[in-house]
Parts: structure tokens; sequence; C-alpha cells
């Protein structure tokens, strides 16, 4: 009997000691969890935009390291010109580029327009990327820097008067976007262009200032607005370029379907050379292709 006490006895300070241990490791293990859900931290804001450009414009959207992004931008006739080329469709013009992200924070890219037979390339730099949490960010900055050049045949005489250099153009600019909230993004686009080549009363230089909107309006579909309103070295015939369209995504794909008076699909195109007005009917229908590929790990 005594012997059955003192087994018992030690079965229920066995069985004490282990719950008390179970309660305890419980209890680590909830404060655990509680003081890591109480630790700020930082999360990067992403989707700005849904593609690494607006419409013309380019956004603060980049490519991840070893991404290779296939692009297609096409622009038909003006509506305006009614049946004769079935509201534009008759006529087309378009540029075709391939852009890489060597990081997640670099990508460069290159194309070439059917529109005065431009080549165009770029260098795209993140500075800093819009964050929230432990160390907030309000704002993401890119820096955009590139050039085009003219390769429409000249003449000997032509040739003799300006050269190769004088059919260049270079630009630099400054991207800040911010993400207001899930629906909707807003970016500034300070831009300046220098042009080796203009007529005597033109100035080499123009500044202008991109602003670009995105209003989300299914989880897969935005509206967007890219606009350039040029502050200086424009002339009485340059209009400042206006495009509005749809962002779908879908997969790997991004479709921008848009309306614009720009005909021309690089900085220096859509900054210089565009001469079509809204109000006259003198826009056209355009759409964007982009496709990506990993190539690099």
């Amino acid at each position: 009997m005594k012997n059955n006490t003192i087994t018992l006895l030690l079965g229920i300070l066995c069985l004490s000691v282990c719950t008390h241990a179970q309660v305890d490791a419980q209890a680590d293990s909830l404060l655990q969890v509680l003081q890591t859900q109480q630790t700020p931290t930082t999360q990067k804001v992403t989707g700005t935009f849904a593609s690494t450009r607006v419409i013309n414009a380019q956004s603060v959207e980049m490519l991840q390291k070893g991404v290779l992004d296939f692009r297609i931008l096409h622009r038909f006739g003006a509506v305006n010109n009614g049946f004769k080329d079935m509201f534009g469709l008759d006529v087309a013009s378009m540029r075709m580029g391939f852009d890489y992200g060597l990081s997640n924070n670099l990508t460069i890219g290159i194309g070439r327009s059917t529109f005065l037979k431009e080549i165009d390339g770029f260098v795209k730099y993140r500075i800093a990327q819009q964050a929230q949490g432990k160390k907030e960010v309000p704002l993401s900055l890119v820096a955009v820097v590139g050039a085009v050049v003219n390769t429409l045949p000249l003449s000997e005489t032509q040739q003799q008067l300006y050269g190769n250099a004088q059919r260049m153009a270079y630009f630099a600019q400054v991207l800040i976007a911010k993400k207001v909230n899930k629906n909707i993004s807003v970016q500034l686009s300070p831009t300046i262009l220098h042009r080796n080549l203009v007529q005597n009363d033109i100035s080499n230089n123009m500044l202008s200032v991109g602003v670009g909107i995105r209003q989300k309006i299914t989880p897969h579909s935005a509206i967007v607005i890219d606009a350039f309103p040029q502050l200086s070295g424009k002339v009485i015939t340059d209009i400042m370029p206006l495009s509005i369209g749809i962002d779908i995504e879908t997969g790997g794909h991004v479709f921008q379907l848009h309306f614009t008076n720009a005909v021309g699909m690089n900085e220096k195109a859509f900054l210089t050379q565009t001469t079509q007005q809204w109000q006259n009917g003198q826009f056209q229908f355009g759409f964007n292709l982009s496709r990506v590929f990993k190539v690099r790990h």
C-alpha cells in the first residue's frame, strides 16, 4: 500500500512538471509570435504601374534581374480620316524594342521606330523605391538617360553640311511617383531634351514635365493617362502629347489599348514632333504589347 502511494505521488509530480514545462514552452512560443508581430518591418511598394511604361512615357517600374521584355508599340492613323482609310486602321507605324534587367535596379533598352526610321536607346536606374513600415520611403525615384538617332538617308550635300552627329538627340529625366493607395498612382517626369540640329529660330533644348496617372477599375485592368506639357523650347507647331488608355494584365502579357495624338514613340519624337490636335479629331488608336522572359537567374 505504501509503495503504491509513493508511486502515485511520483506520477503526480512528474505529470505536474511535464505540464508546467509544456505551458512554459507554449507561453514562450506565444511571446515570440507577439514580439515578431510587434517588431516594425519595411515593406516595399510594388505595382505602382502595370508596365515599365505609362503609355508613351517611362514609368518607375523596373525589370527584375535577368528578365528580357520584348515590347511592341503600335499606332494606327488619325481617326478623322473617316472611311477613306477605315478611321486610321489602314495606316500604321510602330516601335519594336528589347529591354533587359541587368539588376533589379538597372534596366537598359533599345528600339527602332518606323516613324522617321529612328533608333533609340536608354539606361534606367532606380534611386529609391516607395516603402512602408519601419523605414518609410514616401516616393519612388528613377533616373533615365537616352539617345535617339535619325537613320533616314541623307543626300551627299546634307551629309557634308550636317554629318552624322547632327542626326542625334539626347534626353534625361527623373521619374517621381507615388502609389497613393491600392487603386491610384501618380507620376511626374521632369525631362530635358537636347537636339543637335534645329532650325535657326528654334532652341536646341526643350524642357517638359510629364504627368502619368493610373486608376485601377478591376484587379487586372486600369485607366491610364499620359501627358507631356512643354515648358520651354517649343515652337508654335508643337502640341502637347496626350494619351488616354486602359491597361489589361493577362499572365506574362500586359496589353495597353489607348488613343493618342502622338505618332512618335520615343522621347524625341513624341515631345517635338506631335502636331495633331485632339479637338480636331486628330488622334489615333494604338496599343502597346509587352511579353517578358526570364533569360538569366
